[in-house]
């Protein structure tokens, strides 16, 4: 196990759905999720920034592959300041993702 400092450091976050799939995004993407930071740099000692790697077990699969693209966009996007292009959301998925965004804080 390595040290809560080298886990601090790292650039990669583990994100696991409620049905076992793994997403590996950038600690500093994953970051500007309000709820994923709490519990990497929270006070206390969670095990998630021991391991750098967060069970989501309200999240499934397909929808937590969809926030992690979003992550992405929005760091890529967030201080942009031309149009931003379309982020498409199939209408099948917008209420789990709505769910999902309200939980991460995102």
């Amino acid at each position: 196990m390595s040290s809560p400092d080298a886990a601090t450091q790292a650039q990669f976050v583990s994100l696991i759905s409620s049905d076992g799939e793994e997403f590996i995004i950038s600690r500093d993407c994953a970051m500007l999720s309000g709820t994923i930071k709490s519990m990497l740099e929270g006070p206390g000692r969670f095990v998630e920034n021991e391991r750098n790697e967060i069970a989501l077990r309200e999240i499934r699969g397909p929808i937590l592959e969809r926030v992690c693209i979003y992550l992405y966009y929005k760091k890529r996007y967030d201080k942009s300041k031309s149009d931003l292009p379309d982020f498409d959301i199939k209408p099948e998925t917008v209420l789990e993702l709505l769910m999902a965004a309200n939980f991460l804080d995102a």
